[in-house]
């Protein structure tokens, strides 16, 4: 067994104490037909890794075409479970997972994430993810066509973790649609007015318990107003609550785009390693929106518990749909997760068809 250390620039002229391994889909046959077939209702074991190691690179790809099947980045579930745990540390749909909700994939590169050409179809992940005495990922095709999937999975073997080495967790969670008011009457108020005091209805992106630190999520917005007044469906404060806090949180932000390190209600596309905007929205902020931030250089840690939180507009007035995939390490075990919805409770919202639906009519 050797030392495990996490290598970067500044150290990479160092050996490497470990063993580098792979798992992928190649054809076994020495053919060239590397893509598995996973069939619908299957769940397919990419890799099911024993002993001690840390998975430092996946690379997948999807064969599927959206117009054979709508929405199968959001039918496909991607899990994976350390050290032979019968409860996912990881579990969100494929396209999520890889950074992009919306079972959309557009081109963009963040430091842990990366979805790559053609048309941001190659995907891929960067967060370290150690085990101690195995390691599984595991997708599931809950579409009705079947899933045909490249994949690497690349990990060093034998390697002797230090005892402060945490899991990697990650889970994706959706409200359609947030909670809001009417917005009736007086548009200011609606955007701005009202006070929130307690948090109580914000959206909910993470909440874990034990010892860790949260790393950063994507954030999926469909905005859902009808409405040709100003209609930028931000405005949420983001607010941390660790280790019991009640009011104020420990980290209290300024807004939907400060948190993701924007500014002035943005719509340019732009990706940066640490946060970025993948999909701007439409005239009037319209439509479909992602954002992503990443707390890499800066995560944020807790003790026995964290809760994060953002508002769904000021004072959670919006009605939206939102989405999110949260990223984290933690000592295990973890909290177990809420049932993943079925593949019919994912699906994105067709734009057109909301053309003349009021978000009331979506709950």
């Amino acid at each position: 067994m050797s030392k495990y250390f996490s290598p970067e620039l500044s150290n990479l002229y160092l050996a490497r104490p470990a063993k580098r391994l792979r798992v992928s889909s190649w054809d076994q046959t020495g053919g060239n037909d590397d893509r598995w077939h996973v069939q619908p209702g299957e769940t397919a074991v990419l890799a099911d890794l024993q002993g001690s190691g840390c998975i430092v690179h996946i690379w997948m790809t999807l064969m599927n075409d959206p117009k054979d099947e709508e929405a199968f980045l959001r039918k496909s579930i991607l899990r994976m479970y350390w050290d032979g745990e019968s409860s996912p540390s990881v579990e969100a749909p494929i396209g999520d997972f890889f950074g992009m909700g919306h079972a959309q994939s557009r081109n963009f590169v963040a430091e842990p994430l990366q979805m790559s050409p053609e048309n941001g179809r190659g995907f891929n992940c960067w967060f370290p993810m150690p085990f101690r005495k195995g390691a599984r990922v595991e997708v599931e095709n809950q579409g009705t066509l079947p899933l045909l999937t490249y994949f690497y999975v690349d990990y060093e073997a034998d390697i002797e973790l230090p005892e402060e080495a945490l899991y990697f967790h990650a889970q994706w969670h959706r409200e359609c649609p947030t909670k809001g008011i009417s917005d009736a009457g007086d548009n200011r108020f609606y955007c701005f007015g009202g006070e929130n005091t307690t948090g109580r209805d914000n959206y909910v992106i993470l909440e874990a318990e034990g010892r860790g630190h949260y790393v950063g999520c994507n954030i999926n917005i469909h905005n859902l107003r009808e409405s040709n007044l100003w209609d930028w469906p931000g405005e949420g404060d983001d607010m941390i609550f660790i280790d019991g806090a009640k009011w104020p949180p420990t980290l209290h932000g300024t807004g939907t785009e400060d948190y993701v390190n924007m500014s002035w209600c943005p719509q340019q596309e732009y990706s940066a390693p640490y946060h970025g905007i993948i999909l701007g929205g439409k005239e009037n902020w319209k439509g479909k929106i992602t954002y992503y931030r990443y707390h890499v250089r800066d995560p944020i840690s807790f003790d026995r518990q964290i809760r994060v939180t953002i508002e769904h507009g000021h004072d959670n007035h919006r009605s939206d749909d939102w989405s999110t995939t949260a990223y984290w390490y933690q000592q295990e075990p973890h909290k177990p997760f809420a049932p993943m919805p079925p593949a019919d409770q994912r699906l994105p919202l067709d734009e057109e068809a909301l053309r003349w639906q009021r978000p009331e009519e979506l709950s």
